[in-house]
């Protein structure tokens, strides 16, 4: 489906974190705004993952889900396609007109537009 986003969303000046299953973590504080969320460390950097991906979330950890931590930078007015609604941590996964992917918080949206089959 497309979305209109009413809402910039700026990511952190920071590399994306891509982890696969089995990879080990070291998990840090629980994020404030997005409970759903603890900032791990990994051997190629760091980033918030959902807790529920990971086998614990307190010390060290294993990723039971692979999960990329990249955010897409969106401003208000444009119309991204969803790959994916992540409704318990509040992000979707989406793809703006150039194919570049990555999260947008769910409150960055203001209405579906049209469904679509890709």
């Amino acid at each position: 489906m497309r979305a209109t986003v009413f809402r910039d969303h700026v990511p952190p000046d920071r590399a994306p974190l891509r982890l696969d299953v089995g990879d080990q973590v070291i998990v840090g504080r629980r994020d404030t705004q997005w409970p759903a969320f603890v900032f791990v460390t990994a051997a190629d950097g760091e980033g918030w993952v959902p807790a529920r991906y990971l086998s614990n979330d307190v010390g060290s950890a294993i990723t039971e889900v692979a999960y990329d931590t990249a955010e897409l930078a969106v401003a208000a007015g444009d119309v991204v396609t969803v790959v994916e609604r992540d409704e318990e941590s509040g992000w979707w996964w989406c793809r703006n007109s150039a194919g570049t992917e990555g999260w947008i918080p769910a409150t960055s949206f203001e209405a579906v537009v049209t469904p679509t089959d890709d």
